[in-house]
């Protein structure tokens, strides 16, 4: 049995099809109230739990050789700070050690590439890049970074755990709309009066979960492998998507001392009057400044992935949106 945790996610719906379109018996471990209507439910096992709940995430484990651990809060905001560490942290060690006690044979771990650059970093590889606390902007970096520490520990003790780093993934199927889809989608829409232009490495969600798959099956362990495909400046971005729904480019490009007032304010307005994720985070802002170009050949060559090119994946998101009557 293979359980996935996060399962009904962007990236853990096309991992969970894919499982089993390989013909794999699956079990999804989600949190209650999570919509479920996407996953072909007659095909998989459904485990209803918080992974903060560590007696339900040891049921959820039982009999499981294989464990993709997907879970985690992907925003780059919370009104409750605390609960980063919690979920992205405290329920990645429930997780592993759940599993480990289980007796798992091989256990993968996802992280993100939002952890990978410093104030120091030049672009390239990352297999073996050695980062600091101190590095990490913000509470959900911070989480993700703690989380992934705590895994290479248990790496060093004997633990069969591999580690994955996915950049930002686009394409469709993002039902809760993570940051990069919320951003492309406000594009497609025509509500992005300005932006700011940054660096990033994209890739296929689709092609994220092969990978995953592949890194199970050839990873090896103690790696982190990074899951990209193209870097791009998010003006490139946007304008593969315009070249879908004929949108142009917006007319400002804002400064970085402009974006990181705007984020303040917009967090300042979800934190103590709306409640709702602002329209630019901190955090985000913080992260524009970054060097985001990754080289994540060696990784895809080891691992035999070919990602799609954007293209592709802009066009199918872009469909997938107009199917979900959000355009």
């Amino acid at each position: 049995m293979i359980l996935v945790t996060g399962g009904a996610g962007f990236l853990g719906s096309h991992l969970v099809t894919q499982l089993l379109d390989m013909g794999q018996p699956v079990r999804v471990l989600e949190r209650p109230g999570t919509s479920l209507d996407h996953l072909p439910l007659h095909r998989l096992e459904l485990v209803s739990a918080d992974i903060r709940d560590e007696h339900a995430v040891r049921k959820a484990v039982s009999d499981c050789e294989y464990v993709y651990h997907l879970a985690a809060d992907p925003n780059l905001w919370r009104r409750d700070r605390r609960e980063f560490d919690s979920i992205n942290r405290l329920g990645t060690i429930h997780v592993m050690h759940a599993a480990l006690a289980n007796g798992a044979k091989r256990i993968l771990y996802t992280s993100t590439e939002s952890i990978l650059s410093s104030p120091n970093f030049n672009g390239g590889a990352v297999e073996k890049l050695h980062l600091k606390a101190s590095d990490m902007l913000g509470p959900y970096c911070l989480s993700k970074f703690q989380a992934e520490q705590a895994v290479f520990r248990m790496v060093e003790e004997g633990a069969p755990i591999i580690v994955v780093s996915p950049t930002l993934p686009v394409g469709p199927g993002d039902r809760l709309q993570t940051p990069p889809t919320r951003l492309s989608l406000a594009f497609c829409r025509g509500e992005l009066p300005a932006y700011l232009d940054c660096q990033l490495n994209l890739i296929d969600a689709r092609d994220v979960a092969t990978g995953m798959i592949l890194a199970m099956e050839r990873g090896k362990i103690g790696i982190r492998y990074l899951l990209g495909a193209e870097n791009l400046c998010l003006s490139d971005w946007l304008n593969i998507l315009g070249a879908e729904t004929g949108q142009p480019l917006p007319r400002w490009k804002v400064t970085y001392s402009l974006a990181f007032t705007v984020a303040w304010f917009s967090e300042m307005w979800a934190d103590y009057v709306s409640g709702q994720i602002p329209m630019a985070t901190i955090t985000g802002v913080r992260l524009s400044q970054r060097n985001m170009f990754f080289d994540a050949s060696a990784s895809l060559s080891e691992l035999g992935l070919h990602p799609r090119p954007l293209r592709e994946a802009a066009r199918d998101a872009v469909a997938w949106y107009q199917s979900q009557q959000w355009l």
